[in-house]
């Protein structure tokens, strides 16, 4: 009876060891959507020249303290861990439209300029926009490794001659495949994710995000992508016939149901925390603020930055990646532990690979 028995019994105990040693399945592969990083806002900018911050102080002390922030160079804040950058255009398709009371040579070529308030805040470290992309690109090909960076663009239309400043150039259907051919110029098609990859086969760029079409992270390391931060108007100026964003270089900001959907800037992560969690859970890349206007700084107030970091929006933008020495508190925004890239706390909070992605 008992040799009948042996074979039944080491038949069943080596599936139940099996069984409770299996491994859990393994996670599926982080994708671009599925990290969390700190980016800059109007992150070329530099401190306005002392004469021109006292007459904008004299004529409203307000717009003086929201014009009163600065930041290093491109490649520096890269090298503190920045992936999102923001970048203002000009069109200047002559060359010498914003030249005037400019001394500066660049302002004379034809191309793209990057201004803030043209004639006013008209400091920036690269004033051209080739200039800004080759150092961003300079700075990727001595980091191939790096998660992808979104850069991310306002394309100023704004009359400002009433205040001082130079009435921009309007954005046509010229400027724009303007823009994307200045964009291709510099940045070569293997460093771009452009929206025609995220859509694929799918019939349009919202339903590839939703169902999770987004680029690996192993294969969006060491790229860039980018995304139109603009008004209902000049966004479908950009996309103009096309059903979704076919052909284009740029994500665009728009609402969640759009065909072109993949993109959405969400400003304020306190009353709209809800909302960032919910696309960002449904596939979108987002992007908020932590501070705006100097004010979180000048008073070190953490709310709004606590509430950026915990939304799950992708990129949180700042203007402290340093401390601002002049107020007091320190303020500044970083990811914890020297991070420069993590995974999602909405998307991969549970099954996350390796948890901190890069480090400066």
């Amino acid at each position: 009876m008992s040799s009948q028995r042996a074979p039944v019994a080491t038949a069943i105990l080596p599936l139940a060891l099996l069984a409770a040693a299996a491994p859990a399945p393994n996670p599926a592969p982080l994708r671009l959507n599925d990290i969390s990083v700190v980016g800059t806002h109007n992150s070329y900018k530099l401190a306005m020249p002392a004469e021109t911050m006292a007459k904008v102080r004299a004529a409203s002390p307000a717009i003086a303290d929201m014009l009163d922030y600065a930041h290093r160079p491109l490649a520096e804040q890269l090298d503190a861990g920045a992936r999102q950058l923001e970048i203002d255009v000009n069109c200047d398709p002559k060359g010498g439209f914003y030249a005037k009371g400019s001394s500066d040579p660049k302002l004379l070529r034809p191309g793209f300029k990057v201004l803030h308030i043209p004639g006013i805040d008209n400091s920036s470290s690269c004033v051209l926009l080739t200039e800004c992309l080759r150092s961003i690109l300079r700075w990727s090909d001595k980091h191939p490794g790096h998660v992808p960076i979104m850069l991310m663009f306002n394309a100023k239309d704004e009359k400002n001659a009433w205040r001082g400043g130079i009435d921009a150039l309007p954005f046509d259907a010229a400027a724009w495949d303007a823009l994307d051919a200045e964009i291709r110029s510099v940045m070569p098609a293997k460093k771009l994710i452009v929206p025609d990859e995220v859509q694929g086969k799918f019939p349009t760029l919202r339903d590839a995000v939703r169902a999770g079409n987004w680029p690996t992270l192993a294969k969006a390391r060491g790229r860039f992508l980018f995304a139109l931060d603009e008004s209902p108007e000049k966004v479908a100026g950009y996309r103009g016939a096309r059903r979704s964003l076919e052909g284009r270089v740029f994500f665009i900001s728009t609402d969640e149901e759009s065909p072109a959907a993949a993109y959405l800037t969400i400003n304020d992560p306190i009353a709209e925390g809800a909302r960032i969690r919910r696309d960002v859970a449904a596939g979108y890349l987002v992007r908020t603020r932590a501070d705006a206007d100097t004010k979180e700084a000048r008073v070190n107030d953490t709310k709004r930055r606590e509430a950026a970091l915990a939304s799950g929006a992708q990129y949180v933008s700042t203007d402290y990646l340093w401390p601002d020495a002049r107020f007091a508190g320190g303020y500044q925004v970083r990811l914890p532990g020297g991070a420069t890239a993590r995974c999602n706390s909405v998307r991969r909070a549970a099954d996350c690979p390796g948890g901190v992605l890069e480090k400066h």
